[in-house]
């Protein structure tokens, strides 16, 4: 199976080399005691099945703990605005998620610049989505969807777990790459648009490979198409959207780790260092491969231009859609 980087793994700098003795005591004293690790949204989810996978990877490799601590609400901004505000040391980082791309063009309340106010150290690991359909509609295909969309717009409905949420941005963009337009129902969180959709409710809904494929596989919902370039080991009967009609169609769930802006350059690489033997070990690519994700360490200068990417990539689609905060 083919599969894309976001922007390449550059590895990370040398620490140690002439001319750098303070980056190299840094590293030598870093880590003696527990990190934090804020998780900006509530258990359970799949972003807190992966931050506490690589939190345990992190205490077996550094020798220290890693707590893994639950701050829900605000859209992720709660979680995000403790870690801008803990000292820059590396003992506080962050689990980012899709929101910290959304938010900056969302949310007028919002305190802070992830690209100012946060260091990134390394991506985790991308999920993608799969359109799915309620087995009461008509859908059997991404171009049975199309046909019927367009010739009546604004009749087909498609749920999602909140306005300015990854699912409804996918779907947004869906709508914008295909030329096409549903009718947007919002859920507050992922189970009852589940619900709502398995009832025959709403049509459609994109939602990440671990949310739906069980259902998928039992026959429960109706697969369209996977949001991925290529199809996965997870649902590989599965076409793709882009092999599907939408050429050039693509969006990830996504997760990575920062840290408060100035943290310094030799813990920094010190993380990223962990990160990539974290995500090397047989466990936790089990772990995340088993909900249709793929690994996706990077160094922390493509981290941020990734997440620059992605701010300036919703960006469009929240103007173009005229999407407002619930």
């Amino acid at each position: 199976m083919h599969r894309r980087s976001f922007l390449g793994t550059i590895p990370a700098a040398a620490l140690l080399g002439a001319g750098l003795p303070q980056q190299a005591s840094a590293r030598e004293e870093f880590p003696s005691r527990t990190l934090r690790l804020i998780v900006p949204l509530a258990p359970g989810g799949g972003t807190d099945v992966v931050s506490r996978l690589v939190a345990n990877e992190f205490g077996r490799i550094l020798g220290q703990s890693m707590v893994v601590e639950n701050q829900s609400g605000g859209s992720g901004t709660i979680g995000m605005t403790t870690v801008i505000r803990a000292l820059p040391d590396g003992y506080t980082l962050l689990t980012g998620t899709p929101s910290l791309s959304i938010n900056p063009s969302l949310r007028s309340d919002m305190k802070f610049d992830p690209l100012k106010d946060l260091q990134p150290v390394s991506l985790l690991t991308r999920v993608p989505y799969v359109l799915v359909a309620s087995t009461a509609s008509r859908f059997k295909s991404v171009q049975d969807l199309l046909t019927a969309a367009r010739a009546a717009p604004g009749t087909i409905t498609i749920g999602s777990p909140g306005i300015g949420s990854g699912g409804h941005l996918a779907a947004e963009l869906f709508q914008l790459t295909a030329g096409i337009k549903l009718v947007h129902i919002p859920y507050k969180g992922t189970s009852p648009a589940m619900v709502d959709l398995r009832g025959g409710r709403i049509d459609l809904l994109f939602g990440t490979t671990p949310a739906v494929a069980q259902f998928v596989k039992s026959g429960m919902l109706v697969p369209l198409g996977m949001t991925s370039m290529a199809r996965t080991a997870i649902l590989p009967d599965v076409p793709t959207i882009h092999e599907s009609g939408v050429p050039g169609f693509e969006t990830y769930s996504w997760y990575g780790i920062w840290a408060p802006a100035k943290t310094p350059r030799a813990i920094v690489d010190r993380l990223n260092e962990t990160i990539r033997a974290a995500l090397r070990q047989p466990s936790v690519l089990a772990a995340i491969k088993a909900d249709g994700g793929e690994p996706e360490p990077a160094s922390p200068e493509d981290t941020g231009q990734f997440l620059a990417q992605e701010i300036a990539k919703w960006r469009k689609v929240i103007v173009s859609a005229g999407i407002k905060p619930e």
